[in-house]
């Protein structure tokens, strides 16, 4: 074949692929700290905001959820001093988390920082720490979890290593994972309470402004991260229609990940 015969086909190509990959607009949307069930539902009284899975439900969009292990005990429903207790427990949460089409990922068993816990504790407690909270999402799910974002994204180097040589895909938002597979913190934690520190003007156009500062640098696939948080679910629906305007789809990380590979 001659040269003048390669250079259509690298452009039919080209023409078959790269605008198919250049036109993608992807965002796996998470959720921390959870299952609480009153941040799910709602608190119930008359008048109240929809609860988080009902903003999903309505926006159309599956979202992926990284659990703490303790959480998925029988009977548990979650932090008496924090939360409200609606009657529902954390284990009946991620049922119904799991039959709406969402996924539930892997948030260590402890929620404990793992930096700190391999100084005071070993490595050997990390490990068993974050293979606990593996197995009480795999009792759930029927299959181990993939994906692992350790809380705070605080881990040592050599943890992640022994972690990743175990079978986890580890969530940060360091540089040791490509932009497009590196988490986007929304920083909503700190509107919950008091809300001092609350991005300004809201959390929704922070979120939003942020995602347009990486489409300058030419990203357009986001993993964003956020907790279950009544504060976070207020932002959603704003948020959600905005992004869907941008040509946006939402998908599970584990479907998000296949694609940006």
């Amino acid at each position: 074949m001659t040269p003048r015969h390669i250079l259509p086909i690298a452009a039919l190509l080209a023409a078959l692929v790269l605008p198919c990959s250049a036109a993608e607009k992807l965002i796996a949307l998470t959720f921390d700290d959870g299952p609480r069930p009153y941040v799910l539902y709602g608190l119930k009284p008359p008048g109240s905001p929809p609860g988080l899975l009902e903003v999903l439900d309505r926006g159309g969009v599956k979202a992926t959820f990284f659990v703490m292990g303790w959480r998925l005990t029988p009977k548990t429903w979650g932090e008496t001093r924090h939360e409200t207790n609606i009657g529902i427990t954390c284990l009946e949460a991620a049922r119904d988390v799991l039959r709406r089409g969402h996924e539930i990922q892997n948030h260590t068993y402890s929620h404990a920082d793992l930096r700190v816990a391999e100084r005071k504790k070993g490595m050997a407690w990390v490990l068993a720490d974050v293979e606990r909270g593996a197995q009480v999402v795999q009792a759930l799910t029927g299959s181990k979890p993939q994906y692992l974002r350790p809380p705070d994204w605080d881990l040592t180097d050599d943890a992640r290593r022994q972690l990743e040589n175990r079978g986890f895909r580890i969530l940060t938002i360091s540089s040791q994972n490509p932009p497009a597979q590196r988490d986007v913190n929304s920083l909503d934690y700190l509107c919950a309470g008091k809300g001092t520190g609350c991005p300004k003007p809201s959390l929704a156009q922070s979120v939003l402004k942020g995602i347009e500062q990486r489409e300058k640098h030419g990203l357009t696939t986001h993993v964003l991260v956020f907790h279950e948080l009544t504060t976070t679910t207020a932002q959603l629906p704003e948020l959600i229609a905005a992004l869907k305007g941008k040509g946006y789809r939402f998908m599970t990380i584990s479907e998000y990940m296949k694609l940006v590979r």
